[in-house]
């Protein structure tokens, strides 16, 4: 499967912080790949397994995801951090796995749309653009609830809370990485935002 290109305007990625030299990494140093698959896999890890809630296969597409990184880096165009093109690839093929598993969400898009107006209507105490589902991760006890919770959106919904929320991306990198636009990034989470809150209000109180 051929990933999608990350469309950007960013300056390429020095490595600044980083255990790998991007430089390195173009020409195909193993070494410098094997860092970079010790400082991203944690945390690759865990955007794929919110996308495909199976550990198994989360592990399974991520080890595809380096084996295509490495194999295709020489098309990285450095417009884009390589993390950027790295998690693209990743997100293409988890999603792929889960259309080819036919798997679903406990809620669709109409079970969405339907929890929007409860909170329109002035049901919850706090505007959804002001609640943070990254503040709820941080409480020990609130945490499975709340990941629950992100597990029944709609994969698309599911997927801008999970980067732009719980690993705190900007705005734009989220937009990279989907291939959407910052706009449509913006509306998917004030969406999915409600919808949290409509779930999670009936258990907890904050």
């Amino acid at each position: 499967m051929k990933p999608s290109p990350v469309k950007a305007d960013q300056t390429p990625e020095k490595a600044v912080g980083a255990s790998y030299e991007l430089d390195a990494l173009l020409r195909g140093d193993k070494r410098a790949f094997e860092a970079l698959v010790r400082e991203e896999s944690a945390r690759l890890f865990r955007v794929i397994v919110r996308i495909l809630r199976d550990d198994d296969e989360a592990a399974s597409v991520m080890q595809e995801t380096f084996l295509q990184a490495y194999q295709r880096i020489h098309t990285f165009r450095g417009e884009s951090r390589v993390t950027t093109w790295l998690y693209a690839i990743g997100i293409n093929l988890s999603r792929a796995a889960l259309r080819k598993s036919k798997r679903t969400t406990a809620l669709d898009e109409a079970d969405l749309d339907r929890l929007q107006p409860q909170f329109a209507k002035g049901m919850y105490r706090d505007a959804g653009a002001d609640w943070d589902p990254h503040k709820l991760t941080e409480r020990n006890e609130t945490q499975r609830i709340v990941r629950e919770a992100i597990d029944r959106l709609p994969e698309s919904y599911r997927m801008v809370v999970t980067l732009r929320d719980i690993r705190a991306l900007p705005t734009a990198e989220v937009a990279q990485m989907l291939d959407i636009t910052e706009g449509a990034v913006r509306v998917r989470l004030h969406r999915a935002r409600q919808a949290l809150k409509s779930l999670l209000d009936p258990q907890m109180r904050y």
